[in-house]
């Protein structure tokens, strides 16, 4: 594909949308950009969905190696698109040249860290126990097991990583991976950018010789196109990166359904920072730096960045909050991804006005552009936080709330007060932590990610993340979405008793052709 169609992905075909037009916008100057885009039509869901049921069993079937081969030249594909996909990102989001290359580089990691996974075999789980006949009472029968795919995945793109979120991001690396057929909604924000890594995608399925109907890529802007997706029949689970209320939204028509189907959703985040005393007085300047930094890089359009930090009264408060104003009026606006970020933007901050809140810095170095956000800190005391649940809510964008708390029993309750998040940081020096020993622990159960004298900002792709948590961080705190075990939540555990031995699969037959490490009997192969 040489340029731009405006087409979307159906069934291995690229296909005109039959609903509504829409095009991209331009964040900086606010104008729309070519082409025009559709609105997938009811049929066409239905048919990408159908075409992902059938395709479904000979993914599975096919082996590990194939669809390897099939993530990697994925990675390869987006290799290929060169300046023109840098472009037409930057085009659409406003991000940084310098910043769209590392997601690409991230998002082909995530594909080839996957592709390795499947190869080694070994989140497959393989279990097997031998039969007994000889043991007191019944007989033992002879029982395998390992984890099999749940089936077609919708996909949603998210708006603040079009790249490593979205079309070709981790969620449909890994379930691709995992031998689940992908059915991508598309971010209306970035269309173009979608239709680009699409074309890549179709064209790595069929170089693979593979049904059509394992990939396809849909667009649309409207709550219905996405409800009908989740609530289709052969829709099986969902991957969403988004706003608590799209989530639970999608949450609710996964719930409804005749059969209910899981939703994987990461909704976003305060990230709260705690500074502990000893940190405090002696770097709490330097701990100001580092939090304005994270807090408003990429203009604070991050679901890590840290959106509340919480202080001891005491040796070292002023001279923080003094560095956090500085900092924060220093700082420079910049463009939202979208409009509809600034909106949301500055309604939060609207809601929070009206409350007894502090604006006690501004970025003095505003933006011209059509979406500029200008970053904002906030300060309020604990007790007032503990009475206002909108204090303990997402504020999406580069906005800080400092908040004091008198003594450590007040901060205790803060940290008590806190839903789930994806990240928690603490900054401590010397026996901080230790001492502060039940507030780390109280943190701790309400994250997925637990940072040592860090930023959250920064989410590394290898096998130990969890990038998770608690609701609303997440819809199942159970997974992650990042790294190797991201790959989980589209499998499900399934035992064969007693079957016939040629008959197993190739990884629970008692030679394991395929090498695959296993618990037998209880012990690791």
């Amino acid at each position: 594909m040489s340029e731009l169609t405006g087409l979307q992905f159906v069934a291995g075909e690229a296909v005109a949308g039959t609903g509504e037009p829409f095009t991209a916008i331009d964040p900086v100057a606010g104008s729309a950009l070519s082409p025009t885009f559709r609105e997938a039509g009811s049929d066409q869901i239905d048919r990408a969905c159908r075409a992902a049921g059938a395709a479904a069993p000979v993914l599975q079937a096919c082996s590990r190696p194939q669809r390897a081969q099939l993530l990697r030249a994925i990675a390869d594909g987006l290799t290929g698109l060169g300046d023109r996909l840098l472009e037409r990102v930057t085009a659409e989001t406003a991000l940084p040249r310098p910043r769209v290359q590392n997601e690409l580089a991230r998002t082909q990691l995530q594909l080839r860290q996957f592709a390795d996974l499947i190869v080694e075999g070994e989140y497959l789980d393989v279990r097997i126990d031998h039969a007994d006949t000889k043991r007191p009472g019944p007989p033992k029968p002879d029982l395998r097991s390992m984890r099999v795919p749940l089936g077609p995945v919708a996909v949603f793109g998210a708006s603040n990583f079009p790249l490593a979120y979205s079309v070709a991001g981790g969620d449909t690396a890994s379930a691709l991976a995992a031998g689940c057929p992908v059915v991508v909604k598309a971010h209306p924000a970035h269309p173009g950018t979608s239709e680009l890594v699409a074309d890549v995608v179709v064209a790595a399925v069929r170089q693979q010789g593979l049904p059509a109907g394992v990939f396809a890529m849909l667009h649309g802007r409207t709550p219905a196109t996405g409800g009908a997706l989740v609530q289709h029949p052969a829709i099986t689970a969902v991957g969403f990166t988004g706003s608590l209320q799209a989530g639970r939204s999608l949450c609710a028509l996964a719930a409804a359904r005749p059969a209910p189907i899981p939703v994987f959703a990461e909704m976003g985040s305060m990230n709260p920072v705690l500074v502990l005393p000893k940190a405090l007085a002696a770097r709490g300047a330097a701990i100001a730096e580092q939090l304005v930094a994270s807090a408003t890089l990429a203009q604070g359009q991050f679901c890590t960045s840290p959106g509340l930090v919480a202080y001891l009264d005491g040796p070292g408060a002023d001279a923080f909050v003094g560095a956090l104003r500085d900092r924060f009026a220093a700082a420079n606006g910049g463009p939202a991804v979208h409009p509809s970020i600034r909106a949301s933007f500055e309604k939060a901050l609207a809601e929070v006005s009206a409350l007894p809140v502090t604006t006690a810095a501004c970025a003095a170095n505003a933006s011209g552009a059509a979406t500029a956000l200008r970053p904002v800190l906030l300060h309020t005391s604990a007790a007032v936080v503990l009475q206002q649940a909108r204090l303990r809510e997402e504020i999406y964008g580069p906005a800080v709330l400092a908040v004091a708390c008198r003594d450590r029993a007040e901060l205790l309750a803060l940290v008590e007060s806190l839903h789930g998040h994806l990240t928690g940081t603490v900054h401590g020096d010397g026996d901080d932590v230790v001492l502060h020993g039940d507030i780390c622990s109280t943190l701790a159960r309400r994250v997925g990610r637990l940072i040592g004298n860090g930023v959250p900002t920064g989410v590394e792709v290898c096998p130990s993340m969890v990038h998770g948590g608690p609701w609303p961080a997440a819809s199942d705190a159970r997974f992650t979405a990042v790294g190797s075990g991201a790959i989980a939540r589209w499998l499900r555990p399934l035992c064969w008793q007693d079957w016939p031995a040629d008959a197993l699969p190739l990884e629970l037959q008692e030679q394991n052709p395929l090498r695959v490490r296993r618990r037998v009997d209880g012990r690791l192969e």
